[in-house]
């Protein structure tokens, strides 16, 4: 069996997140969070998260709440925005609730890439029980964005200078060109 890629957070090959990852979807550091752990299946196609949803995301008796379900399936395909290196965020989604989603039982989360044109990434998901029936499933419609200017501004100095270090960004925000050990 090949080696299991983990999907930490939200880096991706050219961007490093420096501080803490307080997502409620898969965020360590957040103690009220999901700390969803997902991994690239053997294909490198698809991303797949296995877990059992505790009775504190209770919406039907027995069931999960549907807002839970939907914040799975978008980072599911989130996640998925890794393969092109991107940070990307939700534009629109779509969710189909198919059928009630357990709670205590083994579920699982697949995320893999529809197309990309441009900045725009559609990304699928689906959340599956342990037979292998589906759920849920859901489209979104993914932008890249540059990280550094969306959220540079909630960054501290040194957070804003490890960042532009690592991506090669000068402190007046143009590319610096990358020695080919970089590459």
């Amino acid at each position: 069996m090949a080696k299991r890629t983990h999907a930490h957070g939200h880096d991706t090959k050219h961007f490093r997140v420096t501080h803490r990852n307080f997502c409620f979807a898969c965020g360590k550091d957040n103690p009220h969070g999901m700390h969803l752990k997902f991994f690239l299946d053997d294909d490198g196609r698809h991303f797949v998260c296995r877990f059992r949803l505790s009775d504190r995301f209770w919406g039907p008796p027995k069931h999960a709440h549907g807002g839970i379900i939907a914040t799975i399936l978008d980072e599911a395909m989130g996640k998925v925005n890794k393969l092109r290196h991107v940070i990307a965020v939700t534009s629109k989604m779509t969710v189909e609730y198919l059928k009630p989603v357990p709670l205590g039982k083994p579920l699982v989360a697949v995320g893999w890439e529809k197309s990309v044109r441009g900045r725009r990434h559609i990304n699928l998901a689906e959340v599956r029980n342990q037979a292998g029936e589906v759920l849920a499933r859901s489209q979104g419609t993914f932008i890249a964005i540059d990280p550094h200017r969306m959220f540079g501004k909630y960054l501290t100095k040194a957070q804003q200078a490890a960042l532009r270090k690592q991506s090669g960004v000068a402190p007046n925000g143009r590319r610096r060109a990358r020695s080919t050990d970089e590459i």
